[in-house]
């Protein structure tokens, strides 16, 4: 990964993010690819293929994202600021409708907490990105019958 950089502001962070969250919410793969660093480690915690690594790596974990929900939004519930990094409590809401963590969407609405912990580049990029999914609130909501 590239170095973290103690250079890059609280603004310029919240802007990235709300980039990223900005193009996730679009459904917008090629955005979303475009705030990570080149080399970017990314790591959605309890993702079946593990820790990705790089843009293309990350790839496939969108395309399934936008594939099991839709509609969705991200708000942020509170932010948290170190050197180069930030950790981001949000709470997503929307639908689902495909089979998101593998589990029956059915259309129907969903909303769960995320914790993003995220390190930035010197060059302002998202160098790594680690979520971790209240799958416990997922799973309550989307009963299997």
């Amino acid at each position: 990964m590239a170095a973290v950089s103690a250079k890059i502001t609280r603004a310029e962070m919240d802007r990235k993010i709300d980039e990223h969250f900005g193009y996730e919410a679009r459904d917008d793969i090629e955005g979303v690819l475009a705030t990570l660093a080149p080399d970017v480690d990314h790591d959605i915690v309890g993702w079946p293929t593990g820790p990705a690594r790089g843009r293309e790596g990350a790839r496939s974990f969108y395309e399934a994202l936008f594939a099991d929900l839709s509609d969705g939004h991200a708000e942020c519930l509170r932010r948290y600021y170190g050197d180069g990094f930030l950790i981001d409590e949000s709470l997503w809401r929307g639908k689902a409708t495909g089979r998101p963590f593998g589990i029956e969407g059915r259309g129907r609405p969903l909303e769960f907490r995320l914790l993003h912990v995220l390190e930035f580049t010197s060059e302002g990029e998202i160098g790594r990105e680690n979520v971790w999914v209240d799958l416990a609130a997922v799973i309550r909501q989307l009963p299997q019958d």
